[in-house]
């Protein structure tokens, strides 16, 4: 429990922060720019790639077309644009992979948490510490620290009751954003419908198990959202299944794509193909949903 204590501590504080802006932290600031000075420099052949590598990375939206903003609004898919757990998730996943090469001894595997760990919050206080950011931060640095724990039972619906207990301690007032309670019944969702669902399609592999997999996810976060979303704006996303079905795996690939692409050209060895793969994928989501808007 005291771990538990010192990451709401650490959750407090970045949650207090007002974002990334020019009251932030120098190595913070200094990061941002970077970053985005990294995706400018990129020479992409489509003009929009660099603004919605920009959204999706850093949140910063502000060079993002009226047009895209508004096909991505009417398909149903602005939680893409939106940074969330769902993006915080992709960096864990590419954090996992890369600290991989760092071994799996006792010390590697501890060291490998850790440098998880604070990477996930550095990306939290990176890109403004939203509530739906820390809760992801939480979730991830509490099942890297029950990770060292195989005797203790890792509860899906416990870690989900102890994020929120923790954030809601130290930020009461957080329970009014609506990117906060959104982010709480999409996972709840996901942890307690989800395996329901999902459990209907017989076992196995193929194309349609995938299918029916992310049709089961795309309904239980909806499931919990979909009254609250109506209840604050009014709205309904009529095809979320096909968005989804469509848009998360392309934002997906795109994501660890673009982070490739940026990592190579960071030193100096980024392959055109790299560059032409990310272009594509970035053209490929914002020509689906542009289609789907139009339904």
């Amino acid at each position: 429990m005291p771990c538990y204590f010192f990451l709401g501590v650490f959750c407090a504080c970045l949650s207090s922060l007002p974002g990334c802006g020019a009251s932030s932290p120098g190595f913070v600031r200094s990061g941002l720019d970077a970053t985005e000075n990294l995706i400018d420099s990129i020479p992409f052949a489509r003009e929009g790639t660099g603004a919605l590598l920009r959204a999706l990375l850093t949140g910063q939206r502000d060079r993002l077309m009226g047009e895209t903003v508004a096909a991505f609004r009417r398909s149903g898919a602005s939680h893409i644009l939106a940074l969330s757990g769902m993006h915080l998730g992709i960096i864990y996943l590419l954090l996992e992979k890369a600290s991989g090469l760092m071994g799996r001894g006792r010390k590697a595997y501890a060291l490998r948490s850790i440098l998880i760990i604070l990477c996930c919050w550095y990306y939290a206080l990176f890109t403004g510490a939203s509530p739906s950011i820390i809760r992801a931060c939480l979730f991830i640095s509490l099942n890297e620290v029950l990770k060292h724990f195989p005797q203790r039972e890792r509860n899906a619906v416990n870690i989900w009751s102890t994020a929120l207990l923790i954030q809601l301690c130290i930020t009461p007032a957080a329970i009014r954003s609506i990117s906060f309670q959104l982010s709480y019944l999409a996972m709840l969702g996901i942890f307690t419908l989800y395996p329901v669902l999902d459990g209907i399609y017989p076992p196995g592999k193929g194309p349609v198990r995938k299918i029916w997999s992310s049709m089961a996810m795309s309904i239980s976060c909806q499931a919990l959202t979909a009254p609250l979303v109506w209840l604050r704006f009014g709205t309904f996303p009529k095809y979320f299944l096909l968005t989804n079905l469509l848009a998360l795996p392309i934002t997906t690939l795109l994501m660890f794509c673009a982070c490739t692409t940026l990592l190579l050209s960071a030193i100096g060895l980024c392959p055109e193909i790299a560059v032409r793969a990310t272009d594509f994928l970035a053209s490929l989501l914002t020509g689906c949903l542009e289609i789907i808007s139009r339904m």
